[in-house]
């Protein structure tokens, strides 16, 4: 170790080292940078980052200046580290000199930067695009002579490699990014999720269902009508004929205040005062609902089927409320429909929707078929009951409590526990 040329070839040896840990790290860095962070960066307006978004503009260009680089790096260093071998070990030392530089540049020139820089991504690739950068426009003819040769290859298999990959994400996959964020509040976290879930779903899945309309049959007592009117928990109540089928209007309460007290109320005052009713179809997704509840400045709906029938009513806080989630938490004072029990059971009147049930109590039934409760238990059974029964269902059971008109009205459901 007295020969200087042997501790200058040694010298260069670790140089190279380090210049082949920095490509290969840089590489890992690069390719594992988070796309939306960095252009969050660049926005606000870090210079390293706004280098780095651009130099992944064209990733086949990226990797060509780095795999030049380290190419080069890497069989410099083997040829100086066979001189070494040489000088050291004599003609045996050819065989020993590609099997300790292997293993010397595997372990410090690959496996730990590129480990290093998979945990780190953005402490290694921003300070490199600062090398990177000026080195791609120094290599630039190489780069595009190689990359050239490259993409012509690439297009015989069918492939563009000059194009640049793609950062847009799918509903579904911008769903799993929210549902990951470990960094969102859980409250926002569950709005943004809601915003996404709108496409999924439908006017249907939401919707007061017929029987359970509140309106005012204009064919009725004028008195029976004024004490409808003044004892409605609703801002807008439908106004028929005889039939819900047969839907004149819809008539804002704020207005009816207006006459109530004039002496002259008739039903034809209340007919003056309704809005032309807004129809909906069934399978209406409540993303294009909420839009279509802007454009005709409505707010309310009525559900129609194929043939042109009322199903239900949807409103527009209802789907506010798939967004924001309900007002309150306190399930026995908001929801008439779900009574919690002391045994951990709730007895759910057969008319709830389930997709209700499961936002409401964190369940998991299944809503791709049948609406309802009453829906769920008639498809399962493949009848209508004439007697309380109990059935199991996807890990959930159900105890018919009362039938009535052919219809399950209150049944008492509860999570079976799972076996072990």
């Amino acid at each position: 170790m007295d020969d200087p040329s042997l501790e200058l070839l040694f010298g260069f040896i670790f140089l190279l080292l380090v210049l082949s840990a920095y490509f290969s790290g840089s590489e890992t860095a690069m390719m594992a940078l988070n796309r939306y962070r960095l252009k969050h960066l660049a926005n606000e307006g870090h210079s390293s980052a706004r280098y780095a978004s651009k130099l992944l503009e064209r990733p086949d260009r990226l990797l060509g200046v780095i795999l030049i680089g380290n190419n080069l790096v890497n069989f410099s260093a083997a040829s100086i580290a066979t001189l070494i071998a040489l000088e050291v070990f004599g003609d045996s030392g050819v065989a020993i000199a590609p099997i300790v530089c292997t293993m010397v540049f595997l372990i410090f020139a690959e496996v730990a930067p590129k480990t290093i820089s998979a945990a780190y991504p953005e402490k290694v690739a921003l300070p490199s695009s600062y090398i990177l950068r000026p080195l791609l426009l120094i290599f630039f003819p190489l780069v595009w002579l190689v990359n050239g040769f490259s993409n012509a290859v690439l297009r015989l298999i069918g492939i563009k490699g000059e194009e640049a990959s793609t950062d847009e994400l799918s509903p579904e996959e911008l769903r799993t990014v929210v549902f990951e964020g470990s960094r969102i509040a859980s409250h926002p976290q569950h709005m943004m999720l809601g915003v996404l879930d709108l496409v999924n779903v439908t006017v249907e899945d939401i919707m007061v269902p017929r029987t359970e309309i509140y309106g005012i049959d204009i064919e009725g007592d004028v008195d029976e009508i004024i004490a409808q009117i003044r004892s409605s928990q609703h801002t807008r109540v439908p106004v028929f004929k005889e039939d819900i089928d047969k839907v004149i209007g819809v008539l804002h309460l704020r207005n009816a205040a207006k006459f109530l007290s004039d002496d002259n109320f008739s039903k034809e005052t209340i007919l003056q005062a309704t809005d032309e009713p807004y129809f909906v179809p069934e399978y209406t997704t409540l993303q294009t609902q909420l839009v279509n509840f802007q454009k005709q400045k409505e707010r309310l709906g009525l559900v129609v089927d194929e043939y042109g029938d009322i199903m239900g009513i949807v409103a527009l806080e209802d789907i506010l409320e798939e967004i924001v989630g309900e007002f309150t938490t306190d399930i026995a004072e908001t929801n008439v429909d779900i009574f919690p029990q002391g045994d951990g059971s709730y007895i759910i009147d057969g008319g709830t929707h389930i997709r209700l049930i499961n936002r409401r109590l964190g369940w998991e039934m299944p809503q791709d078929g049948p609406k309802t409760l009453n829906g769920l238990i008639i498809e399962y059974l493949e009848t209508i009951p004439d007697s309380n029964v109990c059935i199991v269902l996807d890990g959930y059971r159900i105890e018919i409590v009362q039938i009535q008109d052919n219809v399950v009205r209150v049944a008492k459901v509860w999570e079976e526990p799972e076996a072990f």
